[in-house]
């Protein structure tokens, strides 16, 4: 799941704003605040509504809404094929992408340092909130700086974002992607030329390493196959309630390899969940 923006906002939008294109009221935007926490766990703090504003006035031009309360009316009324598309557009609008290539590099070298001590065994490693790809092709190339080009780990990468997912499975990037070096540029990305000139792209041995897959971290059914020995789930959790965070930690437990490690980000701390997870390290966790 990607970050929520954090950036210098407007004056809150209120439905009394003469310049508004669409009539929007707090009572619209309590009940946007309401569905995000249903639908994606986000407790959406009350100075948003500006941000909510602007995020949402495409959805409503898109699909021929003159207010709020009509969009969401129909939002919540909408069944099928399409009403699963809506919503899932509506969560995209309400999430972006605030990553890098190895953002917080500490816990990359953290990571060399338990593939290597996991040397010799088949790995599987889940990157919960790949957004635009930066954060699992980083955990790749560290993989096979460490490991070599035939590792024995299989990367899953996913995000409740499917537009950020489909960026990320695509690989293509500026090239002057900030976190990457020379050498880093060289021995994993291909660069383009002609009409591609300017742009990256994640050589398919890297790439293959990943599969990638949409995923809520709400969904009751955690079917993701066989247990993980490493989980990043990093500046995620700070947008979830005490008890949403509780759940999925709970949930993270069940899927993982007796000692298996958690990557958090440097802002999230679950010492109320010491009977799920110690401190290992500096924003590590081993699963108790």
């Amino acid at each position: 799941m990607s970050d929520l923006i954090t950036a210098p906002r407007p004056a809150p939008a209120t439905a009394d704003t003469v310049d508004q294109e669409f009539s929007f009221s707090k009572a619209d935007f309590e009940k946007v605040r309401e569905l995000i926490y249903q639908r994606a766990g986000i407790s959406l703090h009350a100075g948003k509504q500006a941000m909510v504003y602007s995020r949402l006035s495409r959805r409503l031009r898109e699909t021929g809404h003159r207010s709020f309360a009509d969009y969401l009316q129909w939002l919540q009324s909408h069944m099928g094929a399409n009403g699963d598309s809506e919503w899932q557009e509506f969560i995209n609008c309400l999430t972006t992408n605030l990553t890098s290539f190895f953002r917080e590099d500490h816990h990359f070298h953290a990571l060399a340092d338990d593939l290597k001590a996991r040397t010799g065994q088949s790995l599987r490693i889940w990157c919960s909130a790949a957004s635009t790809g930066e954060e699992p092709y980083s955990i790749a190339m560290t993989v096979v700086e460490t490991l070599g080009t035939s590792p024995s780990v299989r990367i899953m990468a996913s995000d409740i974002d499917t537009k950020v997912l489909a960026t990320a499975q695509r690989g293509v990037y500026d090239a002057e992607a900030r976190g990457l070096s020379p050498q880093r540029l060289q021995r994993h990305f291909l660069r383009g030329k002609g009409a591609n000139a300017g742009f990256i792209r994640v050589k398919p041995e890297l790439a293959r390493l990943i599969e990638f897959r949409p995923f809520n971290l709400m969904t009751r059914d955690w079917s993701l196959g066989e247990p993980f020995d490493l989980i990043f789930c990093r500046n995620v959790m700070i947008y979830f309630d005490a008890a949403t965070q509780r759940n999925v930690l709970q949930q993270m437990h069940r899927v993982m390899r007796p000692g298996g490690l958690l990557y958090v980000g440097h802002s999230e701390n679950f010492t109320e969940s010491r009977d799920l997870f110690k401190l290992r390290g500096k924003t590590i966790y081993q699963k108790v």
